[in-house]
């Protein structure tokens, strides 16, 4: 299967394909152009379908195995996983069968698994929704949970593999007034001033979206700005500022914010969103160690990372990634680093961040900071506003947020902060 079929269970057995079998990251794949001409509900439907097949693809297997001896291609695993999860959450069994059989009838080299997708997908329709919660929680992929047993505890990533199967609502950051938004949306207001949405719908399509009332971004991906606290007239640099959202909250302070981002792809949407919101930044295109203009105030550096504290929301990611270039992010981070303190006024103040979970990539590379900078020093201090936990800030005085934190709302991204001053 080469591009995206028609129907939202054919495009999503598409996606499932493409991350699995090659590595892709869903976030490319939505925007390729066969993927665009689905219509808008069957691009939104297919994206479900595939996001939550990819997290209870641990479970689905286990289901599956019992009724074949021998795998069969990836594709018609694919078929099988997906019918599999639909079964298991109550799908119409005439409807989702029907279709995982017609998916492989026109096609001469798979229509000789027609007959074991039918076979397999009538017994499960019958068992899967009565044992499927009786499966454990899907676990994370080795190269992930082994470190974080390491850091955490069994206990902690446990509670973080529930929180990453239950999957992520919609948080919004609003550019003027939490209230208003959360009563236009009939979302709540966080604690740290974020709006979460728990049935969002179609994003553009939601009230305030074309007034550029409010932005999507992550409860815990708001932080950094609030506790950098940037003022009016202050000149700031946002290094790695792409999609925006730290841009935009940056822009709506009052300051003076210089975007940066080595992709120009990447960079159009931070213009998109700020023309959305009527705010305004002065946007450059370029590698972060290779821009050396003037001294800031205050920078913010959200630094590449192995971005393993997004994983409720990006289930494609352990399917995507292995975690071999984490040694590359690890160097490429301190080397950043050390470029945006040159860039940092005397007396001002950098916040670094990344948005994983491994210590690796946050509490050791402000350590190491500290121990590589005479001078320098991490503003414990910064960490006293609403919403933010004493029992979150680390030893070195960084902040370390958790999915599984905020489980009574539905819980957060798993991202690193520390406010350096120097």
């Amino acid at each position: 299967m080469s591009k995206p079929q028609g129907s939202a269970r054919r495009s999503a057995v598409w996606l499932l394909d493409q991350v699995i079998g090659d590595g892709r990251m869903l976030s490319d794949l939505l925007t390729t152009s066969s993927f665009l001409r689905l219509e808008p509900a069957e691009r939104a439907r297919a994206q479900r379908l595939a996001t939550d097949t990819l997290r209870s693809i641990e479970r689905a297997d286990r289901l599956i195995g019992r009724h074949i001896q021998k795998k069969p291609p990836l594709h018609i695993r694919n078929i099988l996983r997906l019918a599999t999860v639909e079964l298991a959450r109550g799908g119409d069994a005439h409807g989702v069968v029907g279709e995982a059989v017609g998916m492989v009838s026109s096609n001469n080299r798979m229509v000789r698994y027609k007959g074991l997708i039918n076979a397999v997908l009538r017994k499960l329709s019958d068992t899967a929704p009565r044992s499927w919660n009786d499966l454990r929680t899907p676990r994370l992929p080795n190269w992930l949970r082994s470190p974080l047993l390491t850091a955490y505890g069994p206990g902690a990533v446990t509670s973080m593999e529930a929180a990453h199967y239950a999957g992520a609502p919609l948080d919004l950051t609003p550019k003027v007034d939490a209230e208003h938004v959360a009563q236009q949306t009939d979302g709540m207001v966080l604690p740290g001033g974020s709006v979460r949405v728990t049935s969002p719908g179609q994003v553009s399509q939601m009230p305030g979206f074309a007034d550029g009332e409010w932005w999507v971004q992550d409860a815990a991906a708001a932080f950094p700005v609030r506790i950098l606290d940037p003022n009016q007239g202050e000149n700031v640099l946002d290094l790695c500022a792409a999609p925006g959202g730290k841009t935009l909250q940056i822009a709506a302070s009052g300051a003076d914010v210089t975007a940066l981002d080595m992709s120009e792809e990447r960079m159009r949407r931070v213009r998109e969103n700020l023309e959305r919101t009527s705010l305004s930044a002065t946007c450059i295109t370029t590698k972060a160690q290779d821009y050396d203009e003037g001294l800031f105030d205050a920078i913010l550096l959200d630094a590449p990372c192995s971005a393993t504290g997004t994983l409720r929301r990006h289930p494609d990611l352990p399917f995507a990634k292995d975690g071999s270039d984490i040694g590359e992010m690890i160097s490429l981070q301190a080397e950043m680093l050390d470029h945006a303190l040159r860039l940092l006024r005397p007396g001002g103040r950098l916040m670094y961040c990344t948005c994983s979970l491994l210590p690796d990539e946050g509490e050791c590379q402000v350590e190491e900071a500290l121990a590589r900078h005479d001078g320098l020093s991490v503003d414990r201090d910064a960490l006293k506003i609403e919403g933010i936990d004493p029992r979150w800030v680390t030893e070195e005085g960084g902040l370390r947020l958790r999915p599984d934190y905020w489980p009574e709302r539905g819980g957060m991204d798993g991202f690193y902060m520390a406010l350096l001053r120097r």
